[in-house]
């Protein structure tokens, strides 16, 4: 049977109409959960994909990662594109340079690149922390914006930015604007899994919202296992493992036959 699932065009006709859920995952079980939820859009590693992956969310419009620094030359990139796509992929995210884009726009390859605060590239605009407070900063936003779409992307993620200037920038661009922490005027909001099913032991973003607990789950299920293997190790020592019902049957005439081979 035929899947049908978002294409980019399809992605752009719903500018402005409706705001879209968008993931990272990272797990086969995390995409299968977004799938059937409903997620339309998800951030992933490349590694991920695959028949495996598209088995188990065949309908979510998936967009892996050019992480920065992976590669260097237009080649490079070139060359892992065509791999995502060709192993399942619908887009990629690069945040490379503008030459970059626009050859792997060339090439027909839809990318979704990153404005506001670009985590590998913060040092420029002061740290991890919001951008866009000042009209300066707002313009230079735009301005990034505006060079993205001249040179080919169909999207861009839009981070830690003023809600009020995102909308603004979202409503005056062609780009699909992908909102993580820049309020509700995008055209889609983007969490990670970790921040929503609550296993973020570390720093948790102020526009994250956790929905369950799986830190508590997790540490819950370690407890059981190190109570589990506690008891295994006690069995052997006491003799209780292994117990009849876990070994082999033999009968007694070839055990008697295999002692007196073996005894000579």
């Amino acid at each position: 049977m035929k899947i049908n699932r978002p294409t980019v065009a399809d992605i752009l006709a719903l500018k402005g109409k409706r705001q879209l859920s968008m993931l990272r995952v990272v797990t086969l079980e995390e995409a299968q959960a977004a799938e059937k939820a409903g997620i339309e859009m998800v951030s992933v590693p490349p590694a991920l994909l695959g028949p495996a992956f598209r088995e188990a969310a065949p309908t979510v419009f998936a967009v892996p990662g050019l992480e920065y620094g992976d590669f260097v030359t237009a080649e490079e990139y070139l060359r892992a594109a065509f791999q995502a796509m060709r192993a399942g992929g619908d887009a990629v995210y690069c945040a490379a340079s503008l030459g970059i884009i626009r050859r792997l726009r060339d090439e027909g390859i839809p990318v979704c690149s990153h404005v506001g605060l670009i985590p590998s590239k913060a040092t420029w605009t002061g740290g991890f922390k919001a951008v866009g407070k000042t009209a300066e900063s707002a313009f230079a936003i735009w301005n990034a914006v505006k060079a993205l779409e001249e040179a080919g992307a169909f999207a861009a993620e839009i981070e830690v930015v003023p809600a009020e200037v995102a909308a603004l920038i979202s409503s005056k661009t062609s780009l699909f604007m992908i909102s993580m922490g820049a309020g509700a005027g995008g055209d889609a909001q983007y969490l990670f899994a970790d921040d929503i099913l609550g296993q973020n032991r570390g720093h948790v973003p102020r526009h994250a919202k956790t929905y369950r607990n799986f830190a508590a789950e997790y540490d819950r299920l370690q407890q059981e296992r190190v109570a589990a293997f506690t008891e295994f190790r006690q069995d052997v020592q006491t003799g209780a493992y292994p117990a009849d019902r876990h070994n082999v049957a033999v009968s007694a005439e070839e055990l008697a036959r295999f002692t007196t081979m073996i005894n000579g």
